[in-house]
């Protein structure tokens, strides 16, 4: 995103992941498991590319409008979340009637999606937006004080505020994805049908996803600690919910709980992100976040199996309740010295002016 731009990136990382389903297109045909799963490493690819807009959207706003900018492309997953399932019905049944595996079906619908998204961005998403916010006036505030242009690593990482927002994602990512990834074989050893199973999934995509637009008003008008906190409580509740029912209600309401708990601390902790880099140096420390909080997704989904053999779902619950209290206490604390006029463009409500802290 540096050296090519953020419009190239993200339409080159779409095209990587059409070429991805494709391959798993193929490899599907040919029954081929490692060539399966390059093509998924390969979507999964489109799937950084897309998640780092965010922040693109972020950098060409003033700070008082980032959050709702931030909780504007997060929303998007909304309509993914939701289309994405139910076009893979249909798309398996056409495959069967044209004499294909019905696996093939869905994927070859991923490949149109992923081209039109290369072609929308690539045609549409002008001027570049690094260039844009490049061009704007640097903010009342800025963090980078006496630096001239990006700062070391090392100096950023030891800013508090990036510790704050780093932390609080990556425990958020990591306590959703172990709680969430094992919750459909808890409510399968329940009897459950798959029609309840996905209902609950349901709730629980519309937790993260389907709430953006107030999260966002709230990180600009309410600060950015404070949503971290109310979606470090939300995570608790959701944890300690884990172990009370396995009831199909209870379980909805836990897993939309977990969903939005998320939200919060990630709508909250990418804007709060934003807020404390320079242009020069936000592509670089964003991207480090991103790979941060994927890994502590992936870890979450590979260790939730053995936990859950280990020690059970109730467990579990209790277990991510306790780990939830981290970004809870995180934005609580910082939230009290982050009040007023010295919210550290944390969270400035328009016309407030945002003071660098140290």
């Amino acid at each position: 995103m540096d050296r090519i731009g953020r419009r190239p990136t993200i339409t080159l990382g779409l095209l990587v992941g059409m070429v991805g389903a494709l391959v798993a297109v193929l490899a599907i045909r040919a029954g081929t498991f490692w060539g399966f799963t390059a093509g998924l490493v390969m979507m999964g690819g489109a799937n950084t590319a897309v998640q780092l807009g965010r922040f693109v959207a972020a950098e060409v706003h003033p700070a008082a409008e980032r959050g709702r900018a931030i909780a504007t492309v997060v929303m998007g997953g909304t309509v993914g979340g939701i289309l994405g399932p139910l076009l893979v019905a249909p798309a398996a049944k056409r495959a069967l009637e044209r004499g294909l595996p019905e696996l093939l079906g869905p994927y070859v619908a991923s490949l149109g999606f992923f081209a039109l998204g290369a072609i929308v961005v690539g045609a549409m998403l002008r001027p570049e937006p690094r260039e844009l916010a490049l061009a704007r006036e640097p903010e009342e505030g800025s963090p980078t004080g006496e630096w001239e242009g990006a700062r070391p690593l090392g100096v950023i990482l030891r800013d508090r505020w990036v510790q704050v927002a780093i932390v609080s994602m990556v425990i958020a990512q990591g306590v959703m994805s172990m709680l969430m990834v094992i919750s459909s074989l808890h409510m399968k050893d329940h009897r459950h049908s798959l029609g309840a199973i996905s209902a609950v999934m349901s709730s629980h995509v519309i937790g993260m996803y389907g709430f953006s637009i107030v999260t966002g008003r709230l990180a600009d008008s309410w600060g950015r600690a404070r949503l971290i906190a109310a979606g470090g409580g939300l995570m608790l509740l959701a944890g300690l919910g884990a172990a009370q029912s396995v009831a199909f209600v209870p379980m909805a309401a836990v897993l939309l709980l977990l969903g939005l708990g998320w939200n919060l601390c990630y709508v909250g902790g990418s804007t709060l992100l934003s807020d404390r880099l320079g242009q020069r140096e936000r592509a670089r420390v964003q991207g480090l976040n991103d790979s941060l909080l994927t890994t502590a997704s992936a870890l979450g989904s590979l260790f939730s199996g053995v936990v859950f053999a280990a020690v059970g779902y109730p467990t579990m619950g209790g277990a991510a309740a306790m780990v939830a209290l981290i970004p809870l206490t995180l934005g609580w604390r910082f939230r009290r010295r982050t009040t007023g006029a010295t919210e550290t463009a944390v969270g400035a409500a328009p016309g407030q002016r945002a003071v660098s802290e140290r």
